[in-house]
C-alpha cells in the first residue's frame, strides 16, 4: 500500500526538475556568446512506479519524474566536417596572403616595378640605335641597365624576406600547434577524472572541442573518441594527442640553402626521432607551399638574370665600342653585364667572363656556369687585317644558381668607370664581304676562330643596338644566338618571358580568390548546420524558461494543495466528540 505522504515526494521531484531545467536554461542563456559552448538540456524520465492493489488486481502508480542526464546538444558529424573543411580553408587563406604580398612585390602599376624598368632600358637601346655618337645615350643605356639590375635584385631580396617571415610564422603555429595538444591532453585527465561517476563533464568537453577548432586551423586532423570519453587527434597517421600523451611537432636546426641565400628547416617529431612531420592542410601545409612558391619566383628572376648574362653578353661581345678598332682594342668580346677581367685564385689574370647556361633534361636542374675565357686578338699584315681569338678555359667551371646567378648580375666595371660609355657595343663589325661577324662559339680550350675585317662601321652606327633591343620584344628563335646554345628563357624575348611569369601569377592569384570564396561560402553552411544544433537560441531559451517557471509553479501549487489535505487529515480528522 503507498504510503500517505507518497504524493509529497512525487511534486518534490518535479519541482527538483523543474529548478534543475530553469538552471540549465540560465547557464545556457548567460554562455550565448561564450566561444565554442554548445547549449545543455536536461533529459528526464518518468521515475519507477508502485503497484497498488485495485478491484481487477493491481494499478501501477507513477512516483514522478528524475533526471537522466544533462547532456550537450552537439552533431559530430558536423564537427568532423568542420574541422576538416577548417583546414582547407585557412590552407587557401594562407594562400591567398602570399600572393597578396608577391603581387605587391611585382607591383608594376606605379611604374616601379621590373616591367617598367625593362621598357626603359629597351627604349634606351633603341635611342642608341638612333644616335649612337651620343654620350648622353650610350650612359642612359648604362643608367636604365643599372636601374634593372636594382629592381631585379630587389624583388628578389624582397622574396627572400617573405620567405624567412614565412618560416617564422611556422614556428609561430608550431608553438601554437603544441600548446593546443598539450592541453586537449590535459582536458582528456580532467574529463576522465570527472565522469567517473557516469555525469558528463560538457564545458570541459566543450573547450576540448574548441581546442580541436583551433588546431584544425593549422593542420589536418582526425579526431576519435574512446569509450572513456579521451580523444586521440590523429594527423598524417601521427597520433599527435593519444590519452594523455602528446607528440611534440619541431622545426630542424637551419639547413643553409646557398642557391637561395636562405636557411631552410623541415617539421620534424621530436619523440619519435625527429622522423619527418608532412601536414596536409592547414596554416603549416600553406606555409610550405608558398616557401616554394616564392622560391620559385626567385628562379624566374634568376632565368631572367641569366639571359641578360649570357644571351644578351654574347650579342653585345659581337660589336665594337666607339672609335676603337677591335683588332687591338679590348672593345671586343665584351660582357654588358657581369665581369670582364680577373684575377683567377691561380694568380692568372683573364680578359672575359663567359657565362653559359645549362639544363638537365633527365632532373630538370638549371645553373649557370661562369669561366674564364683567355682572348688573345692578332690581326695579319696586309688588307684586310685578319683577326685571331683563341679560347682557353682553366679550371672547373663555377655553378651558379637562382640567387647566385642575381648576385652575380651587374654592369660590368669597364661600362660604369669613367668614360665606360664609349665601350657599349652600339655597332656591329663586317667580314670582307660586308656580313656580319657571327662566331659559332666562343669556349673551348685553344679554340681559335678567325674572321677578317673588311671595315668596322662608323662610330654613328647603331645596327648592334638594333639586335640588343630586339632580344627583349621579339622571339629569341629567330634572334641572335652567337653560340647556339640553350637560352635560360627558352625562345621567347625577355619582355615575353616576364609577361608570361606576371601573367601565370596573376591567374593564380585569382584562382586562389575565388577556390577561397567557395570555401568560405561551403564554411558558412557548416557552420550554420553547427550551430543549428548546438548554437543557444534566446528565443528558444525564454520559453523555456516560460515552460519550466510555470511548471516549477505548478508542481508547488500542487504540493501545496497536498499539504492542506495532509494537514487536514492529521489535525482535523477525529476531533468530533473530544
Amino acid at each position: 500500500m503507498r504510503s500517505t505522504f507518497a504524493g509529497l515526494n512525487t511534486m518534490v521531484r518535479g519541482i527538483q526538475n523543474n529548478q534543475l531545467s530553469l538552471d540549465t536554461t540560465g547557464h545556457n542563456i548567460t554562455n550565448a556568446s561564450t566561444e565554442g559552448y554548445s547549449r545543455q538540456r536536461v533529459d528526464s524520465a518518468a521515475t519507477n512506479y508502485q503497484e497498488r492493489p485495485s478491484l481487477y488486481g493491481g494499478v501501477y502508480v507513477g512516483g514522478g519524474v528524475d533526471v537522466v542526464a544533462l547532456n550537450r546538444a552537439r552533431n559530430i558529424y558536423a564537427d568532423k566536417q568542420f574541422w576538416s573543411e577548417n583546414s582547407a580553408q585557412n590552407l587557401y587563406q594562407t594562400y591567398k596572403t602570399n600572393y597578396d604580398k608577391v603581387e605587391t612585390i611585382f607591383n608594376d602599376s606605379k611604374k616601379t616595378g621590373i616591367l617598367n624598368a625593362m621598357q626603359q632600358f629597351y627604349s634606351s637601346w633603341v635611342n642608341l640605335s638612333d644616335y649612337a655618337s651620343d654620350a648622353a645615350s650610350r650612359t642612359a643605356v648604362i643608367t636604365k641597365g643599372n636601374n634593372l639590375v636594382d629592381r631585379i635584385k630587389t624583388s628578389a631580396k624582397q622574396l627572400q624576406a617573405q620567405i624567412n617571415a614565412q618560416y617564422e610564422e611556422t614556428r609561430i603555429q608550431v608553438g601554437k600547434l603544441n600548446g593546443i595538444t598539450k592541453e586537449i591532453a590535459r582536458l582528456n585527465k580532467n574529463i576522465m577524472l570527472a565522469e567517473t561517476n557516469g555525469g558528463k563533464a560538457n564545458d570541459l568537453r566543450d573547450q576540448r572541442d574548441l581546442l580541436v577548432d583551433k588546431l584544425s586551423e593549422i593542420t589536418n586532423v582526425n579526431v576519435y573518441e574512446e569509450a572513456n570519453g579521451q580523444y586521440t587527434v590523429v594527423s598524417n597517421g601521427m597520433s599527435l594527442v593519444q590519452r594523455e600523451n602528446t607528440l611534440t611537432v619541431e622545426m630542424s636546426e637551419p639547413i643553409y640553402n646557398q642557391q637561395y641565400g636562405l636557411s631552410d628547416y623541415t617539421l620534424r617529431i621530436k619523440e619519435a626521432g625527429g622522423i619527418g612531420y608532412v601536414p596536409q592542410s592547414g596554416i603549416l601545409k600553406a606555409l610550405s607551399d608558398t616557401i616554394v612558391q616564392d622560391k620559385g619566383h626567385i628562379d624566374q628572376l634568376a632565368d631572367i638574370s641569366a639571359a641578360l648574362l649570357t644571351t644578351f653578353n654574347d650579342v653585345h661581345k659581337l660589336g665594337a665600342g666607339i672609335d676603337n678598332d677591335p683588332t687591338t682594342g679590348p672593345t671586343t668580346w665584351l660582357n654588358f653585364f657581369g665581369q670582364n677581367k680577373f684575377t683567377s685564385p691561380t694568380g692568372t689574370t683573364y680578359d672575359q667572363m663567359q657565362y653559359t647556361w645549362h639544363v638537365n633534361t633527365t632532373t630538370g636542374e638549371r645553373w649557370m656556369e661562369a669561366a674564364g675565357s683567355t682572348i688573345t686578338r692578332t690581326a695579319a699584315a696586309g688588307p684586310p687585317p685578319e683577326v685571331t681569338v683563341t679560347a682557353t678555359v682553366t679550371g672547373g667551371p663555377d655553378k651558379l644558381k637562382s640567387m647566385q646567378i642575381i648576385n652575380a648580375l651587374k654592369i660590368s666595371d669597364e661600362l660604369t668607370a669613367q668614360g665606360g660609355q664609349n665601350l657599349v657595343a652600339a655597332r656591329q663589325i663586317a667580314d670582307a664581304n660586308g656580313t656580319k661577324v657571327v662566331p659559332t662559339a666562343l669556349s673551348g680550350t685553344g679554340a681559335t676562330y678567325k674572321y677578317k675585317v673588311s671595315e668596322i662601321n662608323g662610330t654613328g652606327d647603331g645596327t648592334m643596338a638594333v639586335e640588343l633591343s630586339k632580344l627583349f620584344n621579339i622571339d629569341l628563335a629567330g634572334a641572335m644566338n652567337p653560340r647556339g646554345t640553350t637560352r635560360a628563357i627558352s625562345d621567347i624575348s625577355i619582355n615575353q618571358y616576364y609577361n608570361g611569369m606576371m601573367s601565370q601569377l596573376g591567374a593564380d592569384a585569382e584562382n586562389v580568390d575565388k577556390t577561397l570564396k567557395q570555401q568560405d561560402d561551403l564554411m558558412t553552411q557548416i557552420e550554420q548546420w553547427r550551430q543549428s544544433t548546438s548554437g543557444v537560441d534566446w528565443n528558444e531559451e525564454l520559453t523555456n524558461m516560460l515552460k519550466f517557471q510555470t511548471g516549477y509553479g505548478a508542481c508547488s501549487r500542487v504540493l501545496t494543495s497536498m499539504d492542506e489535505m495532509l494537514d487536514r487529515l492529521i489535525n482535523s480528522t477525529g476531533v468530533v466528540g473530544r
